[in-house]
């Protein structure tokens, strides 16, 4: 069963069907007790990165995060989400974000070649660092998933599981033990992200 957690921002129900269209139950939730009892949690979030870690706060989901994750419960961070999982993010002023992962999120603004347009949105190939990475296990390298961001994650070697190249080679996935993120959309990025998620559920 997978949780997904609730904080006010994500694409909440589109990631509970794409979990369902691969045989695997998933509910939306916003109570830690619930949540708790969940075999592994997901970490969505669209906007921005100071709101977003706001609301966390604000919930006391920040805490629940860090405890579940503290405990070996497999977690995923989706977007926005997989930001939050590292120290800092530096949208729109500096902000704290879960310190699950070393590294920073910054602005791609002044590193992207000129001519490139901001946001990155579109399909890109995944290039692997973490060949044997568990949620890889039903994809390969080069196969295609879709993005939407203006910031990116930096400072994250001991954790980068992929990258995509748009200009210059962009943070696109992470792993440590049980943590892992998507700076991509698995749940807008056809049967390669659902295989992505099929492989979550089964960490």
């Amino acid at each position: 069963m997978v949780g997904i957690i609730d904080y006010g921002v994500g694409n909440l129900f589109s990631l509970r069907s794409s979990f369902e269209a691969v045989g695997e139950q998933a509910f939306v939730s916003g109570d830690p007790e619930a949540l708790g009892r969940a075999d592994r949690l997901i970490l969505p979030g669209v906007g921005a990165f100071g709101d977003a870690a706001a609301k966390l706060r604000e919930s006391g989901l920040d805490r629940f995060v860090q405890e579940q994750a503290a405990a070996g419960k497999p977690l995923m961070g989706i977007c926005l989400g997989m930001q939050l999982l590292f120290e800092k993010g530096y949208e729109y002023g500096e902000h704290e974000g879960l310190g699950l992962l070393r590294g920073a999120v910054v602005p791609m603004k002044g590193v992207l070649p000129a001519g490139l347009k901001i946001p990155h949105i579109g399909w890109n190939a995944l290039h692997f660092r973490q060949p044997e990475c568990p949620i890889f296990k039903n994809i390969r390298e080069g196969d295609h998933v879709y993005f939407v961001h203006s910031f990116y994650a930096e400072g994250c070697a001991d954790s980068l599981a992929a990258t995509a190249e748009y200009g210059v080679e962009l943070t696109a996935a992470v792993a440590r033990e049980r943590i892992f993120g998507c700076q991509f959309h698995p749940e807008k990025s056809g049967p390669v992200g659902l295989a992505i998620l099929k492989a979550f559920s089964e960490v």
